[in-house]
């Protein structure tokens, strides 16, 4: 499972940014009224594939301890881009979210006791969901 981890990672990066590439090709999203706070698109180009590779980092490293809930937060993750984007379904996408909101709290709560230092590398994933889930919540409020 250690080495495995890692590797869903990746896929799951690939089969979200699937369900992105509708981004530019539909009007839908571009017509939504966003939050003044939602970056522009170039920043989740960024700041993904950084979290991506922490992710994998710490499951490699803890992949004994979190497998289970890793993977089944792996599969909200990448299910969350196909329910907004290419189901435009924000609402369902907002329940996503929660649910990987409260998985990845659990999953600090475990790597916590294991190492100080992975916690603080998994945090920021954990911070940018919440943010995420903030505008989720402000495309349905506004729209």
């Amino acid at each position: 499972m250690k080495y495995i981890l890692p590797i869903l990672v990746v896929l799951t990066s690939v089969i979200g940014s699937l369900a992105n590439t509708y981004i530019g090709s539909d009007d839908w999203y571009s017509e939504l009224i966003k939050s003044p706070l939602n970056p522009p698109s170039y920043v989740f180009g960024i700041v993904w594939p950084i979290l991506y590779i922490m992710m994998a980092f710490i499951s490699f490293r803890v992949a004994d301890k979190i497998s289970s809930i890793f993977i089944f937060q792996l599969i909200l993750n990448a299910a969350w881009s196909w329910i907004f984007f290419f189901f435009q379904a924000p609402v369902i996408a907002f329940v996503d979210i929660g649910i990987l909101i409260y998985l990845n709290h659990r999953i600090l709560n475990i790597i916590k006791d294991q190492s100080r230092v992975l916690f603080y590398l998994y945090l920021p994933y954990f911070l940018w969901l919440i943010f995420a889930a903030f505008l989720n919540a402000s495309i349905i409020w506004l729209n």
